[in-house]
């Protein structure tokens, strides 16, 4: 089997795989994710942003300027 035949089954193998075996999810979905992802990354940022300034707080009274 020559290497262009194995390739154009690999790709007609995978379109199928991807058309007719992959189920795909709603438009409803990938919204309800959209926002639990941006609103985990908004908590897990606030909690960066908290910790950063402790932090800074405590180093700054162990060494003033």
């Amino acid at each position: 089997m020559s290497i262009l035949k194995s390739v154009k089954t690999y790709i007609k193998e995978s379109y199928d795989e991807l058309v007719h075996k992959v189920s795909w999810p709603t438009r409803a979905e990938v919204a309800n994710s959209a926002v639990i992802v941006l609103t985990a990354s908004l908590i897990i940022a606030l909690v960066v942003f908290g910790m950063d300034s402790f932090f800074q707080a405590v180093l700054e009274k162990i060494y003033p300027n």
